[in-house]
């Protein structure tokens, strides 16, 4: 890609349509916290939460992904199994008791109409099947080799190809 926003980076795609494509990368935390980041956050079960970035589109912004098990409220909305988006905005007195783990991100990485259609047709990404505990995972800096190397074939080769192919 050329874009060190990208180098590495593991995007899980939130949404894709028409107006182009959201998605969030799994693994650059910040050394932000959630309290402070947001303080209204600060008396929160998840206040000490790391702040994650999310890609290179209005770093201003913030939203999080959320796991929930149990009942949930009618009207959730999951993009995946058992996870949905959470609007950081809210009290978070608001949200449901099934709420188990929150991942706050600051910005998101961000397509318009057939951008990422283009950038896949030039074999810019690769495309694998999300794995859920991925999103939630503690250590993330090792994810991008974790996820090439549960890939089949060739693929998974590449999960021990150094960052730098000159001192390899």
């Amino acid at each position: 890609m050329g874009d060190d926003n990208f180098n590495r980076a593991v995007v899980f795609v939130i949404a894709h349509g028409e107006e182009g494509a959201i998605g969030l990368v799994l693994n650059q935390p910040t050394q932000e916290r959630l309290g402070s980041l947001l303080p209204h956050w600060g008396n929160n079960n998840f206040h000490d939460s790391t702040v994650f970035c999310g890609g290179p589109v209005e770093t201003n912004s913030t939203m999080g992904l959320g796991r929930f098990v149990g009942e949930v409220e009618e009207g959730t909305t999951f993009i995946l199994a058992n996870i949905g988006v959470i609007d950081l905005k809210i009290d978070p007195k608001e949200l449901p008791l099934s709420l188990v783990n929150l991942r706050p991100y600051v910005g998101y990485s961000g397509w318009g109409p057939m951008q990422l259609e283009a950038e896949l047709a030039a074999n810019a990404w690769f495309v694998v099947d999300v794995d859920p505990q991925d999103i939630f995972r503690e250590k993330t800096e090792d994810l991008w080799s974790m996820v090439l190397r549960r890939q089949t074939g060739t693929m998974s080769w590449l999960s021990n190809y150094p960052p730098d192919p000159r001192m390899n």
